[in-house]
């Protein structure tokens, strides 16, 4: 006779295909999780992923959501829209969805969060608790987003952990500045483009590490406040330099480092929506931003952090950019 021990965890994850929800699905069904995943071709997903519960639907569907979302103890809102098409449009709406599950559930509600909320007014040294001030309209919905997000929270609704971290890097699903414009996917490295200026620091964030974070959260979700939110340290590249030369180090070759050609940018900005996100994210290449992660450290004790050079080279053997030794 089963009981309250025997309970097996659900997660629900939306956007399972994706690079941070595929690699928290991973990490939590290695923990014992049952993992149930919406998607729009639920056949061809089974297919890949035969391990998983995946489910017909459409995040943009609130029907779909909600019977998705049945026995759920936590959904993973890590969903965007293909390609960064009609993003104003649709994102918020998925969100609520995801809201109104999670309420109707008792799910708790976890966002891979991102820095495009904040504005150069608070750089460079951001908290959690920094004055949202977006410049951008992406940033500008991140900001509704995380408003809602606190609202179900605060209301008694849906309990919600948000982990910002810098620039993703790693796994061969994630979309990132490291993997569709400073290296090619799938061709050996003798160049690289790097598109920052030289001195200026950026930070960054292995995405296995980000997954690992948000499970340990998760985990520990009972013992957080109703709206938690925590930012990772990650790597911080201090002068623009640091991760090129983790690049050299692993390849074992010097490489040609070439400034991006932001000036094609607002060229190609009408006809391609990805390079309409790159223009109006261009600010965080200009000016440094770097995150402290003390409130992350007084709740886990320490930062998954994968040493810089096994991280790296993992990414690039994801791409296809090098072969296992």
């Amino acid at each position: 006779m089963s009981n309250e021990t025997d309970h097996v965890k659900t997660a629900l994850i939306l956007g399972a295909t994706g690079g941070i929800g595929g690699a928290v699905a991973d990490g939590l069904a290695l923990r014992g999780w049952r993992i149930r995943a919406l998607n729009r071709n639920a056949a061809e997903a089974a297919r890949r992923r035969p391990e998983f519960d995946w489910i017909q639907g459409d995040a943009m569907q609130a029907a779909d959501v909600l019977k998705a979302a049945e026995e759920a103890d936590v959904i993973v809102h890590a969903v965007n829209p293909p390609g960064y098409r009609n993003w104003g449009q649709v994102v918020l709406p998925m969100l609520d969805n995801t809201i109104a599950a999670a309420k109707a559930v008792g799910a708790r509600i976890v966002l891979p969060g991102t820095v495009y909320n904040f504005g150069p007014d608070v750089f460079p040294n951001v908290t959690e608790d920094s004055a949202q001030r977006p410049k951008t309209r992406k940033g500008a919905i991140r900001v509704q987003m995380e408003r809602r997000l606190r609202a179900a929270a605060e209301q008694g609704d849906a309990p919600v952990i948000i982990v910002r971290a810098g620039d993703f890097f790693g796994g061969a699903r994630a979309n990132s500045w490291f993997s569709q414009a400073m290296v090619t996917p799938g061709k050996p490295i003798g160049t690289m483009t790097y598109p920052g200026k030289r001195g200026i620091g950026h930070q960054w964030a292995y995405l296995p590490d980000v997954a690992e974070t948000m499970i340990r959260l998760i985990e520990k979700g009972d013992e957080l406040p109703t709206f938690a939110v925590y930012h990772m340290r990650g790597y911080w590249d201090g002068d623009g330099r640091q991760m090129v030369d983790a690049v050299q180090r692993v390849l074992g070759h010097k490489v040609k480092v070439k400034a991006f050609p932001w000036w094609i940018v607002p060229l190609a900005a009408p006809f391609v929506p990805f390079m309409r996100e790159l223009r109006e994210m261009s600010y965080l290449w200009d000016v440094p931003l770097q995150m402290r992660n003390d409130r992350l450290l007084a709740v886990l004790g320490e930062e998954p952090h994968t040493p810089i050079d096994e991280a790296i080279r993992a990414s690039l053997m994801s791409i296809g950019c090098m072969q296992a030794a």
